[in-house]
Formats: C-alpha cells, sequence, structure tokens
C-alpha cells in the first residue's frame, strides 16, 4: 500500500506542477483519479511503452480529457517516448502534451479527448469493433483478438446525452469488454452537481444493460483493483464502477471545490499540498523509487512477445486470413480496389441511370460493400432512406449470449459473417461517435447514414473525425428542398456550406451515377480524412460525358459550347442542379450565348487542385454563374458574379412546385447569366 500511494502521489505531484508551470490547466481531476489510475495501469492495463500502436494491447480512454495531465503522468511514469521536459511545456506551441489528449501528438494516446461525452463513446466503437473482429478472425486454438477497452469519465460525461446513446447500444451490444469507471467527485465547474445533475447513475446504467459496480472509494487502490478484477469476470455485459472520489485530492483548501477544477492550485497551496502528501521534492523531481513501481516496459514487451508467436502460430494455420487481419489493420485497401472501382465507375456511366444519387450511392456500395470486408454500415434508424445496405452487409445482431449472429456464405468462414450493417436507432451524435472509434480501433472504415439536416446532431463528431484524420464517411440523403413535403426542418439550407467550413473535412454533392461512384471511391481511399456525401432523394438524369477522368479532381468540364464561338460564361453547379446548368446552357444557345457548364461535385476536392488545373476549368476572365439549393456566401470566392442559390428556409410542398417558387429554373438560371454578361 505505501507504494501504490507513492505511485498515486507521484501523479498527483506531476499533474499540479505542470498546471502550475502553464498557469493554465485542470489539476483537480487527475489528482482526484490518482488511485483509480494505479489500480488500472498497475495491476490490469495491458500495454507496451515501447510499442503503442501493438494491436493486441488495451485500449485506455480518458473520456474527461480536460484531466489530460493524469494520462501524460502515467505515459510518462510507465515508460512511453514522453520524457519530463515535455511535462513541462503542458499546454506549450508544438509540445506532445496538449490542453487535451490528443491522437497522434502523444504516444499512448488513443483518441483525442475533450469535448464531454464522446471519449466514452469512442470507447463504445472500440469495444464494438475489438468484438467484430474477434467474431470474424479468431479460432477455437487462436483468440488473436482478445482485448479491453477501459474508461474514466466524469459527470460532464454523463450529464451530455450523447453517453446515453452511447451507453444504450454498449448494453444493447452487449459489449462485455468495455469498462467504464466514474470519477463520481460530485463537483464541476460551477460547484457542486447536486442542484443540477439529479441522476441515479447506476440505475441508468443498469437499465441500459450494463453490470454496475460500487460505489467503492476511489482512493483505495485494492478496492478499485478488485472491482476492476470482478468486472473481468463476465463478458456478458459492458461494467461501470462507481469511483467516489475527492476532485484535488492531497490540498488542504482546494480538495472537493470547484475551484480545484480549472485552475492552477497556486504556489502556496501547492507547498501545503506537498506536505500533505509527504512529497519534499521539488518540482518534477521523482525518486527513483517511483519509476520503479511504475515502470511497464518490461512487462509490456513480454506481453507483446507473446502475442506475436501467438500471431506467428495463426498465421501459420490459418495464412489466408492472417494476411487479411493485418492488410486490414494496416489500413490497406485490397490489391484489387482500384479495377473495383473503375469498373463501378465505368457500369455506372455505360448504364447512365436515372436515379437518386441516394439509390446511386446504393448501387456504388454494392461493388464497394462485396470487394471490401471492412466497410461497416448503418443508418440512425433511416436505412430504407439513406439506402445504406447492401447485400453484401446483412444487419448486425447479438444472441441472447451476446455472440454475434453470423450469417452463411463467406468460403472463408465456414460459420458465416457477422453483420455488417448496423441499426443505430435515432441516434445521430453517437452513430457518428462511434464510428470515430471504430476508426481509431483498425479493422474496419465505417460509414453511417441520415438526414443532411441532422447532420447538425453529427457536427462535433465529425469535427473530431477531421481533427483525428480519420477514414470515417457519412452518408447525407434528403440534401435540399428537393425532398419537398416535409419542409423547412427537413430541408437543408447551410448544410452543405456549414460542412465545407471544415477542415480536413471532403464534401461531395455528386449529380448522378457516375459522379456518386467516383466520390466512394475517393472517400475509401481518402486514408486521412473523414467524407460526408449529399445526396438527393429526387431521381437525377444521368448527365453525358466525354471523359471519366477528371470527376476525382472535385471539378470538371462537363459540357462545352455548342456554338463555335468563343466562351461567354461559365456555368458552376452540384448535385441535381448540374441538370438546371446543362438546360440553361441550351436555352442561351438558341440567343447565340456560349456558356461551358462546371460540375463541381467537391469544392474541398477540387481547393486542393493545381493553380494550372482549377484556371483550365475556370478561365480567367470569363464570367462565372454558380447554382446550388443552398446558402450562397461559400462561392463568391470563386469569383463568381453571380449565384442561383437560397438563404432563407424552405417551404412546404412538392418539390417541382419549390423549385418554381425559389427559382431554381434553367430559365432563372440563363436570365441570371445574360443578367451578368450585360453588367
Amino acid at each position: 500500500m505505501a507504494n501504490q500511494a507513492l505511485m498515486a502521489n507521484a501523479i498527483r505531484a506531476l499533474a499540479m506542477d505542470a498546471v502550475q508551470l502553464a498557469n493554465s490547466g485542470h489539476p483537480g481531476a487527475p489528482m482526484g483519479m490518482a488511485d483509480m489510475a494505479v489500480a488500472l495501469w498497475g495491476d490490469h492495463l495491458r500495454h507496451n511503452p515501447a510499442n503503442p500502436h501493438w494491436f493486441d494491447r488495451d485500449r485506455f480512454v480518458l473520456s474527461n480529457g480536460h484531466a489530460s495531465m493524469l494520462i501524460y503522468a502515467v505515459l510518462h511514469l510507465t515508460g512511453y517516448a514522453l520524457p519530463v521536459e515535455e511535462l513541462k511545456r503542458f499546454r506549450q506551441l508544438h509540445s506532445k502534451t496538449a490542453g487535451h489528449p490528443e491522437t497522434g501528438v502523444t504516444p499512448g494516446v488513443e483518441t483525442t479527448t475533450g469535448p464531454l461525452g464522446q471519449g466514452i463513446t469512442n470507447a463504445v466503437g472500440f469495444a464494438l469493433a475489438e468484438k467484430l473482429l474477434a467474431s470474424e478472425f479468431n479460432r477455437p486454438d487462436h483468440a488473436i483478438v482478445d482485448h479491453r477497452t477501459y474508461v474514466f469519465l466524469g459527470d460532464g460525461c454523463l450529464m451530455e446525452g450523447i453517453s446515453h446513446e452511447a451507453a444504450a447500444l454498449a448494453g444493447a451490444w452487449k459489449l462485455g469488454k468495455l469498462l467504464a469507471l466514474y470519477d463520481d467527485n460530485g463537483i464541476s465547474i460551477d460547484g457542486p452537481v447536486k442542484p443540477w445533475f439529479i441522476d441515479n447513475t447506476a440505475e441508468r446504467f443498469r437499465a441500459y444493460g450494463w453490470n454496475v459496480i460500487g460505489p467503492v472509494d476511489g482512493h483505495d487502490v485494492k478496492e478499485v483493483s478488485e472491482a476492476i478484477q470482478q468486472a473481468r469476470q463476465q463478458e456478458e455485459r459492458p461494467t461501470l464502477v462507481i469511483c467516489k472520489t475527492q476532485i484535488g485530492k492531497g490540498s488542504p483548501n482546494r480538495a472537493n471545490t470547484a475551484k480545484a477544477h480549472g485552475e492552477p492550485l497556486g504556489a502556496d497551496e501547492i507547498g501545503l499540498t506537498r506536505t500533505a502528501l509527504q512529497w519534499p521534492h521539488e518540482p518534477f523531481e521523482l525518486p527513483q523509487a517511483v519509476y520503479d513501481e511504475w515502470d511497464a516496459k518490461a512487462a509490456g514487451a513480454k506481453l507483446e512477445a507473446a502475442w506475436n508467436d501467438s500471431f506467428a502460430a495463426y498465421a501459420k494455420q490459418y495464412p489466408d486470413l492472417a494476411a487479411e487481419f493485418s492488410r486490414r489493420m494496416k489500413g490497406e485497401l485490397p490489391k484489387n480496389f482500384h479495377q473495383t472501382a473503375f469498373d463501378t465507375v465505368v457500369n455506372a456511366h455505360t448504364k447512365a441511370e436515372t436515379v437518386a444519387s441516394r439509390k446511386a450511392s446504393q448501387l456504388a456500395l454494392e461493388a464497394f460493400t462485396a470487394a471490401l470486408p471492412e466497410m461497416l454500415g448503418g443508418s440512425a434508424d433511416l436505412t430504407g432512406s439513406n439506402l445504406t445496405n447492401t447485400k453484401s452487409t446483412p444487419s448486425l445482431r447479438f444472441d441472447a449470449s451476446g455472440a454475434v449472429v453470423r450469417t452463411e456464405g463467406d468460403e472463408r468462414l465456414p460459420d458465416g459473417l457477422p453483420g455488417r450493417h448496423i441499426n443505430y436507432g435515432v441516434r445521430e451524435f453517437g452513430m457518428a461517435a462511434i464510428m470515430n472509434g471504430v476508426a481509431l480501433h483498425g479493422g474496419f472504415i465505417p460509414y453511417g447514414g441520415t438526414f443532411l439536416t441532422f447532420s447538425d446532431y453529427s457536427r462535433n463528431a465529425i469535427r473530431m473525425a477531421a481533427l483525428m484524420k480519420q477514414r470515417v464517411i457519412h452518408v447525407f440523403t434528403h440534401d435540399s428542398i428537393g425532398l419537398g413535403e416535409d419542409g423547412p426542418t427537413h430541408q437543408s439550407i447551410e448544410h452543405a456550406a456549414a460542412l465545407r467550413l471544415m477542415p480536413n473535412l471532403d464534401v461531395w454533392r455528386p449529380a448522378d451515377t457516375a459522379e456518386t461512384a467516383v466520390a466512394w471511391a475517393v472517400a475509401l481511399q481518402n486514408a486521412t480524412r473523414p467524407t460526408a456525401l449529399l445526396l438527393s432523394r429526387q431521381n437525377l438524369p444521368y448527365a453525358p460525358k466525354t471523359d471519366l477522368s477528371d470527376i476525382s479532381k472535385g471539378a470538371y468540364v462537363l459540357a462545352e459550347p455548342s456554338l463555335k464561338k468563343k466562351m461567354q460564361a461559365v456555368i458552376i453547379a452540384t448535385g441535381s442542379e448540374v441538370q438546371l446548368a446543362l438546360k440553361a446552357q441550351e436555352l442561351l444557345a438558341t440567343k447565340k450565348i456560349a456558356v461551358r457548364v462546371v460540375s463541381m461535385p467537391s469544392t474541398t476536392t477540387f481547393d486542393r487542385q493545381s493553380v494550372a488545373y482549377k484556371k483550365s476549368v475556370l478561365p480567367q476572365g470569363t464570367p462565372r454563374i454558380a447554382v446550388e439549393m443552398g446558402a450562397t456566401d461559400g462561392w463568391w470566392k470563386y469569383g463568381v458574379a453571380a449565384v442561383v442559390g437560397i438563404d432563407t428556409y424552405g417551404e412546404s410542398a412538392p418539390a417541382g412546385v419549390l423549385f418554381k417558387h425559389f427559382g431554381f429554373t434553367a430559365e432563372n438560371v440563363a436570365a441570371t447569366v445574360e443578367a451578368a454578361l450585360a453588367r
């Protein structure tokens, strides 16, 4: 117990010292959760500091990411490549110790956390991915996928509504290897939470189908460790361990107060805390005994070596499965992917079907999901509208014991494949953040659908995917007033423009089957960025093309003027409005006005092209007119003379009536071009 106290106090000291030096941060939560960390990291967590990416490591998520000094301290102490100098640079420019943990920046950090509630939701994605991979690749004599997901979370995560979405799904999916430890300290920024947080958390999680342990004394390492061990004895349900703690534990005057939450303790209080903890060391000074107790390098190397031996035996017995597993965990697409993509696009072009782009998406998905077993689809209770299901993606289901229900038809797996299409229920935000966790875990490319107007519910998780550079694909259907009678609550206006503003997010609004197939091919190759596909409810005629090669550049010349005279204007259009542009081109030709039509399915992709290519598509000195059923602001950066758009909310009426009412007619587009040329 003395050594455990030493280990916990090392976390407390590093947390208060780093926050004090930075003059910014949250010392209270790491000081309060220090004993919980000792119990988990000291007794249970399987990891290797020398290789943070070892596949079968346990995943740890700090959902209450403001407590970042907890994970930074533990990573440093256990032997990760995070020297004490980085702790001294806490919250400083280009350090590995940002204000909130960031994956890809700090070795050992599995996901970027800070927006409360998303960490626990990412963890549900981690646990789901582990369960599905185990079901697909494990064999009776080889459990190559066998790890757990642990989460620390606080009151703030539980108050956020997304925690309800995630926890309910975790219970429904019986994610028995998910274990959350709740830092129940009763304090948030505004003070004691009793006036505004009266949930019976234990009963709430039992209602979700979770195993609930506690409350336990969160400062009793042995009691917390025993609770974790108890949770590990069963895998039928996820577990919540309620740990009663004191925020700012060890601080004589700040413990159990809101002032410990988000500001430095101050030099005087730190001095008093050192005395109270019997910690006589200078700031950032740690005795060798602390490092000796925390050191996980030897144990981690042994764990990884054992797994490597196990995987070698698996590969010898099941070489094809091992190769497939390795490919998917590397995030590499199958060798035949480019041929699949080529065939899918050419097939769409050859058939030239008139279908809604949501249906065009499903047609492309039929080909891609058949070729890519890593594609894991889903919808937020709109499968029949989003059309995210295919013949290759049966619904994901679990039996009464929690086992994945298998389907027949894959020669690699005589027992059948697990389902690959998730019914998320009406949980858009939860779906988006769970997909982030699935992508971070590896082995799958997640995609999920809802209406474009409901992307607002998902937006912060989409932003996190873009920040974390994760390959997650959002299928957003019903992309405009073209959905008709459902009215302005469901008709997207500002959503395309808002999504395009998000750094590192690719946004595609395709006009027909070929553009949609290209959009999917590009999205699947976007290994370091998420993608949003904006798709129509209404049918769209195929736009004839002479060349398919430039679609993937985000914009291309769809139709040159039929008149044998110098081009006078360029109409830029996206999605369903490409047909308006083509019809307007015909009308203008009867008036001897020569117009080029440019289809721009992805402004974000086009913006990354070379200057020379951009000029070839949008020649300088030629007036440009943009046409899109959405907010107009984003189009002015392309030097347009006018925009046929909509900057008001829609109306409830049939689509054809709305198009005329809001000016989305070929005649109005042609008139807008003429007006621009007359200036």
